[in-house]
């Protein structure tokens, strides 16, 4: 559906990121090759309303009609109000709402007032915040209509994803973002941790009641351990039940520390009311504690601590989501780092899937389904720091400092040879490509991607050259694009890291 030319509007956008042009100009591609639905994974501080704001605004530029969908009522004018930072107009799909003009292009709506409604706007591009929560009036809208669908998510790792969305973009990693600034290292400790051994369990998870069983004996711990590490630092505390919630906040209370509890029975004027405080600077409250309120969507840049007490085997994406809240950048503060003091052993449990997770992001939807149905036994890791920085723990490349120690061979194969290409040697070797165009043919689609158009072709050829050491035999215009495998991708991302590390030391 076109209405026609939009209205007139001011556009108030901040200029994007590099990965954000990058993320957008995928999205394109995306379309140009049949992909209706596509889903972009964005981590924690990737600015995913700005970048669904940002395509929203450029459908509605062509007439197009669209939506904004939340996955929570308390999200409309929170959303709202950054689409009127941004110069767009809109309304509001809720009823009895100040801003309900279903006459304006872009609608902003709740997932629970299209289902009450039971019926969709008509509109051409619907974007899907927290698109991992999949409720049936979006999934199901998705699957049926000609709209496009782009959901946004930093957690991609439910069930039936790649059933919905047939293109996963990775706009940048949790790595990239924090080598830029956007986000701040974190430091794990490791705090003592409940003994799991024997506990219930209910699809493979540990049950409410068994981790709450399990944490009681560790509540002093938290306080004591708080107190020694991150005294006076803003912190979340992450617990399995409320009623644990309710123990934890009483214990740092009397320890005099002001503790404040925001979980599922907070109501919508407390909540406001704790923001408010907590927000400031100086605030008084020093710790929220929650079970999973403060998981999702909450943005409150100078918390530098996240305590972990939450005893988790095999919701990957859960974790990353509770430790995600404490890593936004927070220049104001002068924040350097997030201590995430681990009371459940979940950073050993999901260490390794974790470590990949941080740099390379997701190669596919199934992946992600793949890391949140898989059970993990590890209760202790190797004791390894990093050679370079010192970081602990450490597992192939630092999630500190980025070191990753170098194969003294790097290619196996002549490039000219119809071999298939290799990089690192014995048992760390990772297949790039089929054979030298295979890998040529890989390097011209990331360019494609990634870069202006008159970089393209040089893009491409110094790629190659870095990776093989010779010059492709080939031509860029001649050469149709094949979807680059993640070895290859995160070859490139290796030699982007490097690049950008020698510009800064230069």
């Amino acid at each position: 559906m076109n209405t026609g030319a939009p209205s007139e509007r001011v556009d108030r956008f901040p200029p994007p990121r590099d990965f954000q042009v990058s993320a957008h100009d995928a999205l394109r591609f995306g379309f140009k090759e049949g992909h209706k639905n596509q889903l972009i994974m964005a981590p924690t501080g990737a600015g995913k309303t700005y970048l669904g704001m940002r395509i929203l605004y450029e459908a509605m530029q062509k007439g197009k009609r669209a939506a904004f969908l939340c996955d929570r009522t308390t999200l409309i004018n929170q959303t709202s109000e950054v689409a009127d930072k941004y110069g767009l107009d809109h309304g509001v799909i809720q009823a009895n709402h100040w801003r309900r003009k279903a006459y304006e292009q872009l609608q902003i709506a709740s997932v629970k007032t299209i289902a009450k409604r039971g019926y969709w706007p008509e509109i051409d591009v619907l974007v899907v915040d927290e698109a991992h929560t999949t409720y049936k009036a979006w999934t199901d809208y998705a699957l049926t209509s000609k709209t496009a669908i782009i959901g946004l998510s930093a957690t991609p790792f439910t069930k039936g994803l790649g059933k919905i969305f047939t293109n996963l973009i990775n706009a940048t990693t949790m790595y990239d973002l924090c080598q830029s600034g956007v986000l701040v290292p974190i430091r794990v400790f490791s705090c003592r941790k409940p003994d799991m051994s024997g506990a219930e369990t209910r699809g493979g998870e540990w049950t409410d009641r068994a981790a709450e069983k399990a944490e009681m004996g560790l509540v002093g711990d938290v306080v004591k351990e708080w107190s020694r590490l991150a005294e006076n630092r803003k912190t979340i505390v992450f617990g399995p039940t409320i009623d644990y919630c309710k123990v934890l906040v009483k214990q740092f209370n009397e320890a005099g520390v002001l503790a404040t509890l925001y979980t599922s029975e907070t109501s919508d004027t407390e909540r406001k009311e704790i923001l408010k405080e907590y927000r400031k600077e100086d605030s008084a409250i020093r710790v929220l504690v929650s079970v999973e309120a403060l998981a999702k969507g909450f943005d409150v840049p100078d918390v530098s601590c996240v305590c972990d007490a939450r005893p988790l085997r095999k919701s990957l994406s859960t974790a990353i989501q509770m430790w995600g809240r404490g890593m936004r950048c927070s220049p104001e503060t002068e924040k350097k780092d997030c201590l995430l003091l681990d009371f459940s052993g979940n950073f050993i449990r999901f260490f390794e899937d974790f470590n990949d997770i941080y740099f390379n992001g997701l190669n596919g939807l199934d992946d992600g389904e793949k890391l949140d149905k898989k059970i993990r036994e590890r209760e202790e890791i190797e004791e390894r720091s990093c050679p370079s920085c010192g970081y602990t723990p450490f597992l192939k490349r630092c999630m500190s400092c980025g070191y990753e120690k170098q194969p003294t061979k790097t290619l196996e194969n002549a490039p000219g040879k119809m071999q298939e290409i290799y990089i690192g040697e014995g048992s760390k070797k990772k297949k790039l490509a089929n054979d030298a165009y295979d890998l040529w043919a890989q390097l011209c689609c990331y360019a494609r991607l990634y870069s202006a158009p008159e970089k393209q072709a040089g893009r491409a050829y110094h790629l190659f050259v870095k990776i093989t050491g010779q010059k492709p035999r080939w031509s860029f215009d001649g050469t149709q694009s094949r979807d680059f495998t993640r070895n290859t991708q995160n070859k490139i991302r290796s030699l982007n890291t490097a690049w950008h590390k020698k510009r800064r030391a230069a």
